[in-house]
């Protein structure tokens, strides 16, 4: 097999390599970084040195295993911001490292292909996870046996279409209270309770990529009120854009009386539950082996 230029670079003993990673958020924009002391080009991008990130040394293994590092950065208005963090643009954002030679960049490899995890906030700076292509891999496969629904609200396997007006509901928000309360003083069509347990995308503004979920959604004083279950994490102003999605409590009765869904349920209903030992048959009735009352 045929020694790569930097493999070649690095036999000479004398090496001049350095590491540069491109981070790609969610909104599209590409940022480049580099520990070398001189900036680099590469791929159509420029690795900027000294702003806004540094990389820890990267964990690698062979199999399946998860590859991880951590970055170190430090915030700023020009590169990595406290408000773009907060507003959740660097959340699940793709990672590259490449080591390079940075008298030849066309001598290089890739070191680590994944993206941002948990992102943890220390005074001015921030320490950032980074997980690696295998991560995907590491989730729970099959299914299990229990009352309530396995699906997500609208995926594929529940089937139901969350474009439907009955069970979405997009309009401006006219009152909010700490990042965590939304009123509105007419709200028709839906009844109160609808979109307890649902979802809140923010759709325009400096949010414009955050979701939350609703904890609670009620009447109060003539008003329609929805608390949130945490604050959301960017300024979220009067007249911003949401999209509200009815919520699910996971029961057999709620898919079928709420969502007429029921063929689509993916719970199993009649399962007995820890205390079935102690429960004993009625001795009328119909006892057909369903669930006990």
């Amino acid at each position: 097999m045929s020694l790569s230029a930097l493999d070649i670079h690095l036999q000479t003993g004398a090496t001049t390599v350095a590491r540069a990673w491109s981070i790609t958020r969610r909104d599209g924009l590409q940022l480049g970084f580099t520990d070398h002391d001189l900036p680099l080009a590469f791929d159509g991008l420029s690795f900027r040195p000294q702003t806004g990130m540094t990389a820890r040394a990267l964990t690698q293994s062979s199999g399946l295993a998860v590859d991880n590092s951590e970055a170190l950065g430090v915030l700023s208005d020009a590169r990595i911001s406290e408000a773009d963090i907060n507003a959740g643009l660097y959340d699940g954002a793709d990672v590259t490292i490449w080591l390079v030679n940075w008298q030849d960049v066309t001598a290089r490899k890739v070191l680590f292909k994944g993206h941002l995890g948990e992102i943890r906030r220390s005074g001015i700076g921030f320490e950032a996870e980074l997980r690696g292509l295998t991560e995907a891999l590491n989730q729970p496969q099959g299914r299990v046996f229990q009352s309530q629904c396995a699906a997500v609200l609208g995926n594929a396997a529940c089937g139901l279409d969350l474009t439907d007006p009955a069970f979405a509901s997009q309009r401006a928000i006219e009152v909010i209270t700490d990042r965590q309360r939304l009123q509105w003083s007419d709200f028709s069509g839906y009844d109160s309770g609808w979109f307890t347990g649902g979802r809140l995308q923010v759709l325009d503004g400096a949010g414009g990529s955050l979701s939350a979920w609703i904890k609670v959604d009620y009447e109060q004083g003539g008003a329609r009120v929805m608390d949130l279950w945490e604050p959301l994490r960017a300024e979220v102003r009067t007249g911003d854009q949401v999209l509200l999605q009815a919520g699910c409590d996971k029961t057999s009765a709620t898919c079928a009386e709420k969502f007429n869904n029921i063929v689509n349920f993916q719970g199993f209903p009649d399962v007995p539950g820890e205390d079935w030992f102690i429960s004993v048959p009625a001795s009328s009735g119909q006892n057909d082996g369903g669930a006990l009352s």
